[in-house]
């Protein structure tokens, strides 16, 4: 139960790109809602470790400044002159990975291992994500292959098997 903040973070933004690789739409405001949770869930994940008054508004308002730098550096991305120089499927990897960026950080900050987990799995789900998309040609091939080949053999063997009428 304590771990499902984590999870939901790292639901949420593969979900994103995924999402926005199938439907080849910008997903700006998604986007725009993602980060700030991550910095509510390090905001929670935080707060029962600091006891002072000080140090609860220092955490705040350094997520709150951490959190505005991603979504400035995500804003830019979908600038009219720079988003016309790249598709959507790398837009939304660019923006996985300012997540998996500032997540990663953010955890550093806090001292949180799990967060800082979450920030390296999104990391890692980048060259991930975009050799799924560069080789979904190759597979969807080896698939029609293993159907093509396979069928026949499934229907020789089980009408061989049958009993005889």
């Amino acid at each position: 139960m304590r771990e499902w903040p984590y999870l939901v973070m790292l639901v949420l933004a593969l979900f994103g790109v995924a999402f926005t690789s199938i439907t080849r739409q910008p997903m700006t405001l998604y986007w725009f809602l993602l980060a700030p949770f991550i910095g509510l869930v390090c905001v929670i994940t935080r707060w029962p470790v600091v006891k002072s008054r000080d140090q609860r508004l220092e955490l705040v308002w350094t997520q709150v400044l951490h959190w505005g730098a991603v979504l400035v550096a995500m804003n830019l991305l979908y600038v009219a002159d720079v988003g016309q120089t790249m598709s959507t499927d790398s837009r939304a990897l660019y923006v996985l990975t300012l997540l998996a960026l500032g997540t990663f950080t953010a955890g550093v900050h806090i001292a949180a291992w799990r967060i800082c987990l979450v920030g390296a799995i999104l990391a890692l789900g980048v060259p991930a994500i975009a050799w799924l998309q560069q080789s979904a040609l190759l597979l969807s091939l080896a698939i029609v292959v293993v159907v093509g080949v396979g069928a026949p053999l499934w229907w020789y063997y089980t009408k061989e098997s049958a009993p005889a009428q």
